[in-house]
């Protein structure tokens, strides 16, 4: 077994969804799916929603359409890359999840498209 990675997962949670929180929790649960593969792989997932809805609640704000978001969601995931071995883009339109895939390939930290290209990924039986 190789040292486990932190793995960002990267995908659609606001784009699209016209602000919709029923569509955002949609969307955060797709995130969260590829969770169990990420850990059963061997690894430790992240996801930026996880630590920036928090950090936005104990900042006051009503959630992720209030104005204080712009400078809590994105800035999130930029200060994790920095602690991450890896992204994990999931598919869909994310001006966010781009962002993550354009900063990870700056520094020099993989970036995957598919769970199976994981090191350590074991297909489901």
């Amino acid at each position: 077994m190789n040292t486990p990675m932190l793995i960002l997962i990267a995908g659609p949670y606001a784009s699209g969804t016209g602000g919709d929180p029923a569509l955002m929790a949609r969307n955060l649960e797709r995130l969260e799916q590829a969770a169990w593969p990420v850990f059963a792989a061997g690894h430790v997932p992240m996801i930026g929603e996880w630590v920036a809805l928090p950090v936005l609640r104990s900042a006051g704000a009503s959630g992720p359409t209030d104005p204080l978001a712009a400078d809590v969601m994105y800035p999130t995931a930029a200060r994790l890359l920095a602690h991450c071995d890896a992204v994990l883009r999931l598919p869909g339109e994310s001006k966010g999840a781009d962002q993550d895939v354009a900063i990870a390939r700056e520094r020099g930290i993989p970036v995957y498209f598919a769970l199976e290209e994981i090191p350590g990924h074991v297909a489901a039986a």
